[in-house]
């Protein structure tokens, strides 16, 4: 039982970790952007492929449902929740990784939604990263995507999240060197 608290310890510090990490720092590059980047000019920083320009975005990715803000309000604090709730059971430190990123993300719009005008819970999300064109970000988009291929990589590679699943693809092995 002591192995599998400690486990447990490990998985809960570094989720803390990388989900504080991925909030904080995506914060501190809004508050720059804010500072430092404009609505009205693109300026390049890694060539044309990403420049910075910066978005006052009241909806998702691509702008996309603009005056229903709140919707992805409460979709990211029901993420949050779902990650949290999840956690409990996770012991691989991949998948810790991962939801730690996803949660940071989440974390990192949810603030701007929160506290960022027009209201509390309609607040728009600051984005700066131009991707040449066809969107603009932010860092707390990059954790999501990251999260999301890493958590559908550790899935098709049979990568297993908790215990149980652990237990599980220990019983399969066990069956298969029987049937030899």
């Amino acid at each position: 039982m002591r192995t599998s608290s400690r486990s447990h310890a490990t998985v809960v510090v570094v989720f803390a970790v990388v989900a504080i990490l991925a909030t904080v720092s995506d914060q501190v590059t809004k508050v720059w952007a804010l500072e430092n980047t404009s609505t009205d000019r693109i300026e390049p920083f890694i060539g044309s492929f990403i420049s910075f320009q910066l978005v006052f975005n009241p909806g998702a990715a691509f702008s996309l449902l603009a005056h229903s803000t709140w919707i992805f309000t409460i979709l990211s604090v029901l993420i949050s929740i779902a990650v949290l709730w999840y956690l409990r059971k996770v012991v691989s430190i991949w998948w810790t990784i991962a939801l730690g990123l996803l949660f940071g993300g989440a974390v990192g719009n949810l603030i701007d939604r929160l506290v960022r005008p027009p209201s509390f819970g309609e607040g728009h999300v600051i984005d700066f990263l131009n991707w040449n064109g066809w969107f603009v970000g932010n860092v707390a988009d990059i954790y999501i995507v990251v999260a999301a291929a890493l958590l559908f990589l550790l899935a098709i590679l049979g990568v297993p999240a908790t215990q149980e699943h652990v237990e599980q693809l220990r019983g399969e092995k066990q069956v298969e060197s029987a049937d030899e």
